[in-house]
């Protein structure tokens, strides 16, 4: 399998659930129209209420082009839990 990375978008403050679930809207377009494989798109809540990310995994021969289109926060090694 290969390996993954999940790239992060944070969000702060007291709109930032509604950015990110919007943002993840926008990843997902990105997504579809770069023709990239069809893995995990989303967002989380790190705190509620203050802090939340849009994410996208991608595989590690897409990081660097993604990476640079879109200009994530921060990334890490996407290893989903079985």
């Amino acid at each position: 399998m290969a390996k993954r990375i999940k790239l992060i978008w944070d969000f702060r403050g007291p709109t930032a659930q509604h950015i990110a679930i919007h943002h993840a809207k926008h990843l997902t377009d990105y997504a579809k129209t770069a023709g990239l494989p069809d893995l995990p798109i989303g967002h989380e809540a790190i705190v509620p209420g203050m802090h939340h990310m849009a994410y996208m995994v991608v595989n590690e021969e897409n990081m660097v082009s993604v990476r640079d289109a879109l200009k994530p926060n921060r990334g890490t090694i996407y290893n989903p839990i079985s």
